[in-house]
């Protein structure tokens, strides 16, 4: 999946929908969901939330506009996500002795409508505190491309976390931001 030719990454909207305050209500309390699930280290059941070809991409540069021709500080499919989890919660992980906490504020979430074929595409607002040994901020403009189910609810395809300091040297990111 990492080299995959066929996903698409894009971000922006091909198709307008009409949104109303039910869905808006239920893409925001999904979002919400998705970080209370990483704030509480439940990887688990976030790891859940996932299709099984989706990815998780923290851009390098501002408006990168493709992961496989750039450098990307986060490039991950489902096999990545699942070690990374494993490895922070290896209780022999000396790197997480103690585990690093977080909090979250998701906010301004638009939904702008619908890539090619029929993800919902919503955009917002991350703040995250981070502490391990120290405090640290890290902020970004988020995009989900968010796949219906057919039994009801919503499975990630694409995360793109835009961080604003994304050009920054970082000491070492071992959060899902």
């Amino acid at each position: 999946m990492l080299f995959s030719p066929t996903l698409d990454a894009s971000t922006a909207a091909v198709q307008t929908i009409q949104v109303n305050d039910a869905l808006r209500v239920e893409i925001e309390q999904y979002l919400y969901r998705e970080a209370r699930l990483l704030d509480t280290r439940n990887f688990d059941d976030w790891l859940d939330l996932w299709t099984p070809d989706g990815m998780y991409w923290v851009p390098h540069q501002p408006d990168q506009t493709s992961p496989r021709d750039h450098i990307s500080l986060f490039w991950e499919d489902a096999t990545m996500r699942e070690v990374r989890v494993r490895r922070l919660t290896n209780p022999r992980n000396w790197s997480q002795q103690p585990p690093t906490r977080t909090a979250r504020i998701v906010g301004n979430v638009m939904i702008d409508g619908t890539d090619r074929e029929g993800r919902l595409i919503v955009h917002s607002v991350l703040a995250v505190t981070e502490w391990r040994n120290g405090l640290r901020q890290l902020s970004g403009l988020v995009t989900h491309k968010l796949e219906s189910q057919p039994a009801g609810g919503w499975k990630i395809y694409l995360k793109r976390v835009d961080l604003v300091d994304s050009t920054d040297t970082f000491a070492n990111l071992e959060i899902f931001i």
